[in-house]
């Protein structure tokens, strides 16, 4: 550490061998931002994990940003998700169905069609009643495979798996011969695509405009390359100079492609396929909500409200949403955005607001103190109001007390809030509702005041005549709560 003092750019490498990093170790993250005020992370294969260098580090920085290429990646795998171009087939191989299930289904979602191949198509396979090798069934499958093909048949789109194999024979394994899928024999396993299923392949990759290959191109019993992954790979060189969008997923698909290709610049490459599974799956990428600025929301305002004109106002920490869905109801010129990081608790809300056909109000589950300004920076109106209410701090750990409120949301509060825009801060610990009061006025940098009227330093009524259920339990026990109302002054 005494050797840095004199550096203005570290740059850390690999650190996995360390078991504090492995385990985010809070020590760890402290000493390895020790001395730093901005934290780059330039990692974008390593999002998918819960490190301390990459999110660990971010609780001990100023500002912690996405590096060149971490940007450039998440932008590139933002646009597996996009049907701009059509047909759009996904290829997909390796194994573990039931693991991979929710990306499946918004594959299903996006593409024009399914081709599977390796362990996964025989789940379908068996799904649909044909032969399996007993070996290749995964336990518990079947079930999520028969949705997967109800979801596409409602879809109206297809789902593909190879007509034949070529196969070894176990006992002399150098004995080879095709079978057609579902004919199997006992006492051979396959190792490879057939002629049959080769021809169908590249017949669909040739009307496609757009194509991902995901997973291992090759068979579980089978190290060396196949001949089946060498034609797939000559298969998609030829259709990406045609204007194809080719996007390639997973370490093994990427070698075969690169060692067919004489450019593999015009495919979008992934080397880690973990990364691009899990985000598929709909998670939240650690590494990337860690950052100030977050995975942008896409978010379509005309769906979310009939009139995104009106002005905004913002309850972080909505929870339940009574609260919220009380002042919709009652403020009818407005709107309303509930941001919860429960999942459950957000899906419930809204099924209250189709229920009480309540067009003002709004919630989205999301972690607020990192995706905030991504969110709310594209609303047409203007934000006018933010609450935060009551936050729950983890009092058990000392480095969780104060995280609840941190200076990443405070700014984008501030830089987005109108002028004479106000926020209102309330808790019933008063050491929470005056960390919060003091931090919002340190990191407002001078564009804060209080405003209205306190007793001793707190406001003695709720300003809107509508309490969150933990407000009035509190109330109804005779405990005191700590309020205050800050305006931006400009």
């Amino acid at each position: 550490m005494n050797k840095w003092e004199n550096v203005d750019i570290l740059l850390l490498d690999n650190l996995t061998k360390f078991r504090e990093e492995v385990a985010n170790c809070s020590k760890f993250s402290e000493k390895l931002s020790s001395g730093a005020t901005i934290f780059v992370n330039d990692a974008f294969s390593l999002s998918h994990k819960i490190l301390a260098s990459t999110v660990g580090v971010t609780r001990f920085c100023h500002a912690s940003v996405a590096g060149f290429n971490f940007e450039e990646e998440l932008l590139q795998l933002k646009k597996i998700s996009k049907t701009t171009r059509q047909p759009y087939l996904a290829i997909i191989g390796g194994s573990n169905f039931l693991e991979k299930a929710n990306a499946l289904h918004l594959l299903a979602c996006k593409c024009d069609g399914l081709y599977f191949f390796g362990k996964l198509a025989f789940q379908i396979m068996n799904a649909l009643g044909l032969s399996v090798p007993g070996c290749f069934v995964e336990q518990d499958a079947v079930g999520e495979a028969l949705k997967l093909i109800q979801h596409a048949h409602c879809r109206k789109i297809s789902i593909y798996f190879p007509n034949d194999f070529w196969c070894f024979n176990n006992s002399k394994q150098d004995l080879r011969e095709i079978f057609p899928s579902g004919g199997i024999l006992t006492g051979w396993t396959p190792i490879d695509l057939g002629p049959v299923s080769l021809k169908e392949l590249s017949s669909l990759l040739s009307i496609c405009k757009k194509i991902l290959l995901i997973g291992s191109i090759k068979f579980d019993s089978v190290k060396e390359d196949t001949v089946g992954a060498s034609e797939l790979a000559l298969m998609l060189q030829k259709i990406s100079m045609t204007d194809c969008d080719v996007t390639v997923v997973g370490n093994a698909a990427c070698n075969a492609v690169a060692g067919t290709s004489c450019s593999i610049t015009q495919y979008r490459m992934f080397k880690n396929a973990s990364v691009v599974w899990e985000f598929l799956k709909g998670r939240i990428l650690p590494g990337v909500a860690a950052l100030d600025i977050a995975y942008p929301h896409d978010l379509d305002w005309n769906i979310a409200f009939p009139d995104p004109s009106k002005p905004l106002i913002v309850d972080i920490g909505s929870g339940n949403g009574l609260f919220l869905l009380k002042m919709a109801r009652r403020w009818q010129n407005y709107n309303f955005l509930g941001l919860e990081i429960n999942k459950k608790l957000v899906r419930r809300c809204l099924n209250n607001v189709l229920q009480s056909n309540i067009k003002n109000g709004y919630f989205i589950s999301t972690n607020a103190t990192s995706t905030f300004r991504s969110i709310v920076s594209s609303y047409p109106g203007y934000l006018i109001l933010v609450t935060i209410q009551c936050p729950n701090p983890d009092f058990n750990r000392e480095e969780h007390r104060w995280r609840m409120v941190q200076r990443m949301l405070i700014e984008a509060i501030v830089d987005l809030l109108i002028t004479n825009g106000k926020v209102f801060l309330q808790s019933d610990i008063e050491a929470v509702a005056r960390r919060m009061k003091e931090q919002f006025i340190m990191y407002g940098k001078g564009r804060l005041v209080v405003d209205g009227v306190e007793n001793m330093g707190w406001r003695e009524e709720n300003p809107f005549g509508i309490r969150s259920d933990w407000e009035q339990h509190v109330i109804d026990r005779g405990a005191p709560m700590f309020r205050i109302m800050l305006r931006k002054v400009r």
